[in-house]
């Protein structure tokens, strides 16, 4: 199993993980299969959505900050109710075809990691899967 770690630098963002996971596939070699992402972390989650257009991110972020927003009447005790909700919504791992030694995505698709509390240090596990 591989690892890539990322930081983030505020409370809510999603950041574009795109490069670090082709640079994974192509530092190993990996050329046919499948390529698991999965994060272990309650308050992050991986997506994939439009890269091209940076506005996208950001008004992914403030939608969510609207459906769900930090200062509701939750119970958990850490402040971060809202985070485990969107990250939740969001999920965990993501199964990413790669053919040639190249992840498959569309013409304006991008690997996204949300993060919902941070700024912190995330690990997204990898594992590629074989042909």
């Amino acid at each position: 199993m591989e690892s890539l770690k990322i930081k983030s630098s505020t409370r809510e963002q999603f950041i574009d993980i795109t490069n670090k996971a082709r640079q994974l596939v192509s530092q190993n070699n990996w050329r046919n299969g499948a390529l698991m992402l999965f994060c272990p972390h309650t308050t992050a989650a991986l997506t994939i959505n439009e890269a091209a257009d940076p506005s996208v991110a950001s008004d992914m972020t403030a939608f969510l900050r609207k459906l769900i927003p930090q200062d509701a009447a939750f119970r958990h005790l850490e402040g971060n109710s809202d985070a485990h909700i969107k990250s939740s919504l969001i999920g965990p791992d993501l199964m990413l075809i790669v053919e040639d030694g190249e992840i498959c995505l569309g013409t304006w698709q991008g690997i996204y990691l949300y993060e919902g509390d941070g700024p912190r240090t995330r690990n997204i596990w990898a594992r590629f899967l074989k042909e």
